[in-house]
């Protein structure tokens, strides 16, 4: 498998099963309807293990632009492949919120709820304020970033459970810090499947709220380079 479709697959399935947690606790009629915020990032967590233990042996598991520019702008990863690597986890995340859509677009065809049918997809703030809601995804990712990086490698390798100190870690930071925006901490979870809400025709949906779409781009980024930037000058 080329990193490329690692990449692909991974970020697919981060997206399938993240998104698809949250349409299963937003969507009337669903199963997991009002299941909660814990559900959502337990949902999350799950689904970044899953993401991880399936790319991490062929590319790394980046899954996220922001990681793979911060990893490039240390040294740890050749600038060159960062546009393929960043083209793999925006298409991986299209693709995974058209599975997740497919998956319960009966039930998309129900609701009336523009809003909630907007949050399935794409992240938006509690409280809107272009500012705080940026420096909530720089600290987000911030953390995310500099725990990924002081995450060792077990000497004994434990298989598909190598991938499970991210999971918990991104499960820490939706628990914790997910409250004022949603926690995207990452470009292409956000953007990609911003972009197919967009594209697909879902009964009664609203705008794509293309307005804030930058700050789940700009924040992670930023986010990930201060963290790689301290981690630096630490070792």
């Amino acid at each position: 498998m080329s990193p490329f479709l690692a990449e692909f697959i991974g970020t697919m399935f981060i997206i399938l099963l993240g998104n698809g947690v949250v349409a299963n606790v937003l969507l009337a009629k669903s199963k997991g309807n009002n299941g909660g915020w814990i559900v959502i990032t337990f949902g999350w967590a799950v689904a970044v293990f899953v993401g991880v233990y399936s790319s991490a042996s062929v590319s790394g598991a980046h899954l996220n632009p922001a990681i793979t520019i911060a990893l490039a702008a240390i040294g740890k990863f050749e600038w060159a492949t960062v546009p393929l690597y960043i083209l793999a986890q925006l298409l991986g995340a299209m693709t995974g919120s058209l599975l997740m859509w497919l998956a319960y677009k009966k039930h998309f065809d129900e609701v009336n709820d523009a809003d909630a049918m907007l949050a399935i997809f794409c992240t938006g703030p509690a409280i809107k304020s272009p500012f705080f809601n940026m420096l909530t995804e720089v600290i987000g990712t911030f953390a995310l970033m500099l725990g990924v990086l002081f995450i060792a490698a077990p000497q004994n390798s434990l298989g598909a459970l190598d991938a499970l100190p991210v999971a918990l870690l991104v499960l820490g930071i939706g628990l914790s810090l997910g409250g004022p925006t949603g926690y995207a901490i990452n470009p292409a979870r956000d953007l990609g499947p911003r972009i197919m809400h967009f594209i697909l025709p879902i009964k009664n949906k609203r705008n794509s709220d293309w307005s804030y779409s930058w700050v789940p781009i700009v924040g992670p980024i930023v986010g990930a380079l201060i963290a790689v930037g301290i981690w630096s000058v630490i070792h």
